[in-house]
């Protein structure tokens, strides 16, 4: 059975998905300031939108976690995962092109520096984000997509 005809597969991918989009989303809501440090460190981007992206991302990190969960709008919350998984797999992969020695910034813990580890686990969490978007079966979900 493909794993996109799976329903309990999807649903354990939603969960787990969504579990660790509202973890990241909690320490960077309580502490944009420190947020914000962490995605200048990239250096990709001019100061005034790094303070924007530090207070806008985390939310919508939270409301993709909340949805992938509750099973609310999941078709609009995997691609919204799929594409900020992208964007942070982008950032990484130039962090580690450049040989930056930078905290990661993901979630809240301190020491968690940027590497091909944490380049790997997006990869993979972006794996589980196509599969989502991609599946067949809609188990527990409001308003999915019209066939």
């Amino acid at each position: 059975m493909s794993l996109l005809k799976n329903r309990w597969v999807i649903l354990g991918l939603r969960i787990f998905l969504g579990i660790v989009f509202l973890y990241a989303s909690f320490e960077k809501i309580r502490d944009p300031v420190s947020f914000s440090g962490n995605i200048q460190n990239y250096q990709m981007l001019p100061y005034g939108i790094t303070n924007l992206f530090s207070i806008f991302l985390p939310w919508v990190e939270l409301y993709v976690g909340a949805c992938l969960i509750l099973g609310v709008f999941v078709d609009g919350a995997a691609l919204l995962s799929a594409g900020m998984l992208v964007m942070f797999i982008i950032a990484l992969g130039q962090a580690v092109a450049r040989g930056l020695d930078i905290e990661c910034g993901c979630f809240s813990q301190e020491g968690s520096l940027v590497g091909l580890d944490i380049l790997a686990r997006d990869i993979v969490w972006l794996a589980m984000s196509v599969l989502i978007v991609r599946r067949e079966e809609k188990m527990f979900e409001m308003f999915p997509k019209s066939g």
